[in-house]
């Protein structure tokens, strides 16, 4: 079996599967952020780490470069941990497993981790070439950027000395990024007094699975169906053709990921469980699935079946307020930008649906790069869950980052593509949440540009990497590091 570390750009590959052997979910980074530490220490680098976990290396200026600009190289060191329903693996623990698939690299049955892993790669392998041209670098690592981009939130202004950020954070090789989404976490939680199942009834367990799932701010316009949603519709319909009590629900697990799966287990009088399997209802829930999401996506698919009685159910009152707003609550694309119709500029992804222990919860993902849209999607959202009794919360907001198209950075990438390739990069905005937001807020001097290799379904277990686009990336990068302005 081909292994990554043959792929060209070697410098780039090798220490990507050096990433890949370090578990790196959110949350759990300590062993990757050692990592980076040591290898900046062992080139003999100013190395150190923040309050907040951000890795901080500094390189300075090839000769005859010191005048230059002093450039950031950003990117973070978590990943989002998702894996495929029956695959045996645990991101605290196991190396991602990587496969080379034609001109793709994928996983087995996990994501990738190129989001960010490739971005990290390749400002190691700036890092550690002494022959590249280049003004005063800095490389910042973030931490937990997956999670609510708690490293950039906390990196403190002083910490960083450059002019120029340039984020490696996107997925399309061929496009510079000089804007993104802002964000805000809508949680809402109903707590209710579970009452005891009935003796007599049977239980009866439902998933949906087999979803593309995929990037909330990157994937959320393609339409992608939402396992919570479906879930909610199959749930809304036992309970009004059968009188089903719900006992528990277990939908999505990451903000930023469009959920794939979702299991619930329903309460049934035996005569109504019966007469569910004899109605057939759930062959033809899939197939108006199947129907509505042909061709967008094409794997849906729903399991069936008897499973052990739970202790307790909902109230019926509290589950018929709580399924409501979930089907009523918006989730998905909002509207675009009407000077970009290709773009989405506001979305919400109905991430995660717990249900259980007294205690039914939401949490949603809500992103625009107009800061009153996202205001107003957000209050939308609160009015929902309220008038189903719920608390609601907001936290993590931040606001999108602005393009500039006069950036003087932007400029000099722009002839740095064209000079190298022949042909001029596309300029655009991204509604994924870039953390150059929350740097260009703090930071307001920066003068910043996102760009990166060609990734295809990140935050989803089909998350792959095209290999063509990793080299054109990174010969990009080297030369754009030798056309950075002087100061």
């Amino acid at each position: 079996m081909e292994t990554i570390k043959t792929l060209a750009p070697q410098n780039v590959w090798r220490h990507f599967y050096e990433l890949t052997q370090i578990p790196r979910p959110s949350g759990h980074l300590e062993a990757v952020r050692g990592f980076l530490l040591d290898f900046g220490k062992g080139l003999g680098l100013e190395s150190f780490t923040d309050k907040c976990g951000n890795v901080v290396i500094r390189k300075p200026a090839s000769p005859g470069m010191e005048g230059r600009r002093g450039v950031v190289l950003q990117g973070h060191m978590d990943m989002v941990p998702q894996k495929d329903n029956g695959t045996a693996h645990d991101f605290t623990k196991d190396p991602i497993r990587t496969v080379v698939d034609g001109e793709w690299v994928r996983a087995c049955g996990t994501t990738l981790g190129a989001d960010n892993g490739l971005g990290v790669a390749a400002i190691m392998a700036v890092l550690e070439d002494g022959s590249l041209r280049h003004g005063p670098l800095e490389a910042l690592v973030t931490a937990d950027e997956e999670t609510g981009m708690y490293g950039a939130f906390g990196l403190e202004p002083g910490v960083l000395r450059g002019k120029i950020l340039l984020n490696l954070d996107s997925e399309e090789e061929g496009e510079l990024y000089i804007g993104c989404a802002g964000g805000l976490d809508v949680s809402a939680a109903l707590r209710y007094r579970e009452e005891p199942a009935a003796e007599a009834d049977e239980a009866l367990r439902f998933t949906v699975k087999g979803l593309r799932g995929g990037h909330s701010g990157l994937e959320i316009g393609e339409g992608r169906a939402n396992a919570n949603k479906l879930m909610a519709r199959l749930v809304a319909e036992c309970m009004r053709r059968y009188g089903a009590r719900l006992a528990g629900w277990e939908g999505g697990n990451m903000r930023n990921a469009i959920p794939r799966e979702a299991t619930a287990v329903m309460m049934f009088a035996p005569a109504e469980a019966r007469a569910f399997f004899e109605d057939g209802l759930a062959g033809e829930m899939l197939a108006t699935w199947q129907n509505e999401y042909r061709g967008v996506d094409d794997g849906i698919a729903l399991d069936a079946g008897r499973d052990d009685c739970p202790a307790a159910v909902m109230p019926a009152g509290a589950q018929e307020a709580f399924v409501s707003a979930i089907l009523a609550c918006h989730d998905g694309e909002m509207r675009r930008i009407a000077a970009m119709p290709d773009t989405v500029e506001t979305s919400s992804n109905l991430a995660i649906v717990a249900v259980g222990g007294g205690t039914a919860s939401v949490k949603i993902l809500a992103r625009s790069s107009c800061d009153s849209m996202k205001a107003f999607l957000a209050e939308g959202l609160e009015a929902c869950f309220r008038l189903a009794g719920m608390e609601v919360e907001t936290s993590g907001g931040y606001s999108g980052w602005q393009p500039d198209f006069q950036s003087p950075a932007l400029a000099a990438l722009r002839r740095a593509y064209a000079g190298l390739f022949g042909a001029e990069p596309k300029v655009k905005v991204v509604h994924a949440g870039l953390e150059c937001g929350i740097l260009g807020a703090k930071m307001p001097w920066l003068d910043m540009v996102s760009f990166g290799p060609t990734l295809r379904s990140p935050h989803s277990p089909a998350e792959r990497a095209h290999i063509p686009s990793v080299a054109r990336f990174y010969d990009f990068l080297v030369a754009a590091l030798a056309q950075v302005p002087e100061e």
